[in-house]
């Protein structure tokens, strides 16, 4: 039977898991909710804009909460390694909650950029510290599994933005969705405890240079952590942003069914791999899950892009296949990267790997127009992008280490 300590700590544990997986799902809908609302808030701040400016406007506030969010992921880290998970991720939850009201209080277009970019910058705290929070608080045997299944709490999010936008047609009450976060973090003020990892940490004396994010001892881990998620993250947003215009571009007619039914296969597909990534990990070990998640999404990019001239079935099949292995590497290298790190360094890290790659998308955000002309159109763009993942799976199969070395390093991070 199981002791009174063990059954607490376990409550423990999935109290804390549900703050981090509604804080994330939430994160996912403050993200979307911009999109699902644009025209209606562009109009009513801009008054009678032209549609060519438009695009401009809703480009640029896309792309300005896509920058906060970056900057925010990085510098929540360093904040987290310095007072802790618990006070850092209660503060990047409020920051998101507090900005996200605002939103819908802005009477012209400029604050609600400043508001945008703000949120953004809490939404990239809360996704990097919740996964370093629970990577450092979970059993091992089990670590994989609910990584993976907090990794589909912001898809989760972005489906649910939409259920906001039905419910709540006017944009300015469906931002003051951020009250919930805010409740959430209060509740973690009362319930969650510091991270134990986190605490022994700070116990012991450490070096300047240990902790140096670009430092001999950290240079490598970064370089690669930063490729690895950075190349998946590239790839998913050119297919995720492009993918139902290049639909239509098959189809002679206006086809809302088939857009809409591709970006369908594509959340499902996307969510049941992230669900089920931490069993992969568990079965195949974390280096050749990336080499299989890698490998198909190489493969599949370009049956999809290059082989297809008309929408089919195994259009649909080949969507769902690819989501499926994407949604698979977001858990796969959730659980691979923080535990790259030693604790010390570990959110900062992290943060930085997660979020480098989205400057670089964010900044193609301002410019997708020129980039899909230059680039030959939709098809031809968002196949030599996912051209990235060759690269993860070159870095995957020469860097990465074998599972053995893997758990050699976990042991060893642990003990940092």
């Amino acid at each position: 039977m199981e002791s009174a300590q063990t059954k607490k700590s376990t409550a423990y544990l999935a109290i804390v898991f549900v703050l981090c997986f509604v804080s994330s799902v939430l994160g996912g809908s403050v993200s979307t909710l911009m999109s699902v609302y644009l025209p209606v808030v562009v109009k009513d701040l801009q008054g009678g804009v032209a549609a060519g400016q438009l695009d401009s406007i809703s480009g640029f506030i896309n792309a300005m909460f896509i920058f906060g969010w970056a900057i925010g992921g990085f510098t929540w880290g360093m904040v987290s390694d310095k007072i802790g998970r618990k006070k850092a991720l209660i503060y990047s939850i409020a920051c998101y909650g507090i900005f996200t009201i605002l939103t819908g209080l802005m009477p012209k277009w400029e604050g609600l950029v400043l508001c945008r970019f703000l949120s953004g910058f809490g939404v990239g705290g809360e996704m990097v510290i919740a996964m370093t929070f629970i990577s450092e608080i979970w059993p091992h045997k089990s670590k994989a599994v609910f990584i993976g299944i907090l990794s589909i709490a912001f898809p989760i999010g972005i489906f649910a933005a939409g259920a906001i936008n039905t419910k709540i047609p006017e944009w300015r009450q469906g931002f003051f969705i951020g009250a919930v976060p805010l409740a959430m973090g209060l509740i973690g003020l009362f319930v969650m405890k510091e991270s134990e990892q986190w605490l022994n940490h700070k116990q012991k004396p450490s070096t300047l240079a240990s902790n140096a994010l670009f430092s001999p001892a950290n240079r490598r881990e970064v370089i690669v952590g930063s490729l690895l998620f950075g190349t998946m993250l590239i790839g998913l947003w050119a297919i995720f942003s492009w993918l139902p215009t290049w639909i239509q571009s098959l189809i002679a007619t206006d086809a809302p069914k088939q857009r809409g039914m591709s970006m369908m296969f594509l959340g499902m597909g996307g969510l049941t791999g992230g669900f089920f990534s931490g069993w992969l990990v568990n079965l195949l070990g974390l280096r050749k899950s990336m080499l299989l998640c890698f490998t198909v999404c190489t493969v599949l990019s370009f049956v999809l892009f290059k082989t297809n001239s008309s929408v089919t079935g195994a259009v649909y099949a080949e969507i769902a296949v690819m989501a499926l292995f994407f949604g698979a590497s977001q858990g796969v290298l959730s659980a691979y990267i923080p535990q790259l790190f030693h604790t010390g360094i570990r959110a900062t890290a992290t943060g930085f790997c997660f979020n480098v790659g989205r400057l670089f998308t964010a900044t193609a955000v301002l410019f997708i127009g020129v980039l899909v002309s230059s680039l030959g159109g939709y098809g031809n763009a968002i196949f030599i992008f996912s051209l990235v993942f060759v690269v993860g799976l070159i870095i995957t199969l020469f860097v990465v280490k074998d599972k053995a070395k893997e758990a050699q390093v976990v042991e060893m991070n642990i003990n940092r």
